[in-house]
């Protein structure tokens, strides 16, 4: 099913829209709750927008959040999920050589990231990749469990 832009937009954060993302009839879900809410709670919660990231779709229960995150390297990255939030969190180590910018635009400051995750979303996997932090998450379908009751008599 192709993925378009609904012409409905929606308000964000102070001075932020977003075009509303549909699968054909039914809102676009994300293994969240809709897509509207994780980009509230997201926007919310980082209101520096620092690092920025996407997230996409890769498949039906398969998301990606990407980070770009120049500079770190896996040592100074931390993942963990802390009460169904996803946290991503980078620190470098001090630079200990005495260096003399005259512009310095790459930023090398700390940061913070979380992401709300659903029941039943989970870290599939995590890499680093050209200045890029890759997290993985699926969705776990949720067992559709027949059950037949038996009608008695009485």
């Amino acid at each position: 099913m192709p993925l378009r832009a609904c012409p409905c937009r929606m308000s964000l954060a102070k001075g932020m829209t977003m075009t509303k993302l549909s699968f054909g009839s039914h809102p676009f879900l994300l293994g969240f709750e809709q897509l509207e809410r994780l980009v509230e709670r997201t926007a919310k919660t980082a209101s520096e927008g620092y690092p920025p990231f996407n997230i996409e779709a890769a498949s039906e229960n398969y998301y990606r959040i990407t980070l770009a995150v120049a500079g770190f390297c896996e040592e100074d990255l931390a993942i963990t999920v802390e009460d169904r939030q996803l946290v991503v969190r980078g620190r470098q180590a001090e630079d200990v050589t005495e260096r003399v910018y005259l512009h310095r635009g790459i930023a090398a400051r700390a940061f913070q990231r979380s992401f709300v995750l659903a029941d039943g979303v989970e870290v599939a996997g995590a890499h680093l990749e050209h200045g890029l932090l890759h997290i993985d998450l699926k969705r776990q379908a949720p067992e559709t469990v027949v059950q037949t009751i038996r009608i008695g008599r009485k």
